[in-house]
Formats: C-alpha cells, structure tokens, sequence
C-alpha cells in the first residue's frame, strides 16, 4: 500500500513539473512554427488639417517672429590686483524692431549698467547695438542697430486701452536663453502697479498668465492679430521662474514714450509742479483717513500754482493746514502718488486736464496746463 501511494505521488509530482515546463517553454516551441517576425515601422495614419487656432498661432508666430531680437548685455570690471579693465558676460534678454531705421525695443532694465549690448537677429546676423535713450520710470530702452540690407520688419503695432481680460495673448522671447520661444496665454487683468527694487513704481501694467521667465523681458507681447499690445517687463514668482502671473507695459505707454526717446534720448514726464510725499500721503490715509493726494506745497509760478491749486500751510500757532488733496484726473480717481504720476503719464505736456480736489471738505474741479517735469 505504501509502495503505490508513494508510486502515485511520484507520477503526479513528475506530471506537475511536466506542466510546468511546457508552460514556460511554450512561446519558444511556438516560435519554431510562426513566422519570422515583420521588423518594418507600423504604417503612420493620416492626421487631416490643423486645427484653426492652431494654423493661427504658427501663423502668428512665423510672422512675428522676424521682428523679434536677442540681447546679449557685458559689463566693465576691474582687476583688484593688476587694474585691468575687461568686459564679462552679464546677462540676456529680448527685444523688437520698432520701425525701418534700426531702432530695437527692450526693457531698461535688460541693458541696465551693460556697457556693451549686442542684438542678434532671427536669422543668425548679430549687432553692436548703441544706447538711443531710456526711461527707468517706465522700463523702456530703445537702441539702435546698423541694418543695411534684409532689414527686419516691424512688430505691426495695436492698442491696449480696450483690451478686455480673458483676450488671447502670445509671448515671444529668450527664456532662459532659449532664443525664440513661444508661449501663450490670456490677458489676466488690467492696469496694474509693480514697485520695483529701486522704490519706483511701474503703472498701467497688463497681467497674463503666459508663462514669462528671465529671459523674456523686452520681448513684445501679441494680441490675436499679431499686434504688439505691451513689452514684457516683470513676473512675479517665489521661486523665480514662471508662476503664471507676468507683466508687460503697456503699448499705448510705449508709444508715446518710445518717439521721446528716439528724438530727445529721455522721457520729460508731465507735471503739475507740486511737491507730493508717498510715505507722508499713506500715513495721512492711515492717520486721519485723508483722501487723494495731499498737496505738501506748489512751487512758485509752476502750472499748479497758475491754476490756483493750493498747498499745505503753517498756522500762526505752529501747527499745518491742510491744502488740497487731489482725488482724480479728468475723471479718474487717484489714490496713491503713484496713481496720481500714472495717469498723468496718459497726457503730454502742454495737454489741459481736469484735476478735481477736495478743499475745505468739498470737491473743486481745477484744470491745469501740464508742464515738463524734472
């Protein structure tokens, strides 16, 4: 009995490994029989037509991307020991042809303490390029290149003041050192303020979440139409690439800053010729709840003081009588100092505008005939 059992479980053990084998072993007995293998790449299926906004936005692309340039920027440094004086690489950037006689937009800060710029265009050829003017107040640069044949076109130009939020936007660019990159995305909001590093402050800005990095700054931003609708300046990002909020000046800014430059090499801002605090202003709106802009003092004979617009005065027994405060220009409100210098950025010198006041607790509108700035 014990013979048979174990006879039994020999044959059973002997015919699980037998299945086993031919388990494992069964793609290689198969393949003795198959045919060889087709080693040919698979057949590709046809994709049809591009989309239509995809055509567009090559489209788009192809053609501005001629006009837009790639900034390379040195800086003069001294040898501690031997004094030597030698130029090293200091950054990168972007930019734009602006018209026919070679002139290049790009952001102040991108050519910012360079003592040599070089513009390099789309197809290979590369510039010395000189400094024509600047305007820090603004982020704006214009420099000029000697074009002498097969000169770029110009960046068409567009409008800002309509644009709406949720419009389609196209940044091009050199993120990162990239050349010519693209990217897209919609206008997120409209005139914003950006203090900058030196305590400036940047106004009227557009916001879009077209992703920007350090590279792209002075690269045009595009509306559908391929029209430059801003100048990309700033993002605002922790870690300091793209977190989805970027910046750009305005084009309305930038044409009417750009020919000043072009023509005087610096921007004369307009002005009512007043003096004005921005410190003194937040802590009079904190303290006292004071609205506007606090006049602190007209100058003599200045465009303000022809107007009539009075400034703050010392009583007999020391202490200060407010003047007026300034609550809008031609309409618009004013809260700040940099509100007020932002919308008189929207005139020119010599333009009337309408600057309403509160004197004595009530509103008095004043018009003034804007002057040159300091």
């Amino acid at each position: 009995m014990h013979d048979r059992f174990v006879a039994r479980l020999f044959w059973l053990t002997l015919a699980a490994a037998l299945l086993i084998l031919l388990w494992r072993g069964a793609p290689d007995v198969s393949s003795w029989f198959a045919d060889k293998p087709d080693a040919t790449p698979r057949s590709v299926q046809a994709r049809g037509d591009l989309a239509a906004d995809e055509q567009s936005t090559i489209q788009l692309f192809e053609q501005a991307r001629g006009s837009v340039v790639y900034i390379t920027t040195k800086a003069q440094v001294r040898d501690f020991w031997t004094r030597n004086v030698f130029t090293v690489p200091r950054g990168t950037g972007s930019g734009f042809i602006w018209d026919d006689q070679g002139h290049v937009i790009t952001n102040f800060h991108v050519i910012e303490n360079a003592s040599e710029a070089t513009v390099k265009l789309s197809d290979g050829r590369d510039y010395k390029a000189a400094l024509v003017g600047a305007s820090p107040a603004h982020d704006i640069a214009v420099l000029k290149i000697g074009v002498g044949f097969q000169r770029p076109p110009p960046v068409p130009l567009g409008e800002s003041h309509n644009l709406k939020v949720g419009q389609k936007v196209y940044a091009i660019g050199n993120p990162f050192g990239l050349d010519w990159t693209l990217t897209t995305g919609i206008v997120s909001a409209l005139d914003r303020s950006l203090g900058e590093g030196n305590g400036a402050t940047i106004d009227h800005l557009i916001q879009t979440d077209a992703a920007i990095n350090p590279g792209n700054s002075g690269g045009p931003l595009l509306d559908s139409a391929g029209r430059l609708i801003g100048i990309n300046t700033a993002i605002y990002s922790p870690s300091g690439a793209s977190a989805g909020i970027g910046f750009a000046v305005p084009v309305d800014t930038v044409n009417q800053v750009v020919p000043q430059l072009i023509k005087d090499g610096k921007f004369i801002r307009p002005a009512l010729g007043i003096e004005i605090d921005e410190r003194l202003n937040q802590r009079l709106a904190e303290v006292r709840g004071q609205e506007g802009v606090v006049i602190l003092r007209v100058q003599p004979g200045s465009a303000a003081d022809q107007a009539g617009l009075k400034g703050a005065n010392i009583s007999r027994d020391g202490g200060v009588v407010p003047g007026d405060s300034i609550l809008a220009v031609d309409g618009t409100p004013v809260k700040s100092v940099s509100d007020l210098l932002g919308r008189l950025d929207d005139f020119k010198v010599g333009d009337t505008v309408k600057i309403t006041v509160l004197r004595e607790g009530r509103k008095v509108d004043v018009p003034v005939t804007l002057q040159p700035g300091v």
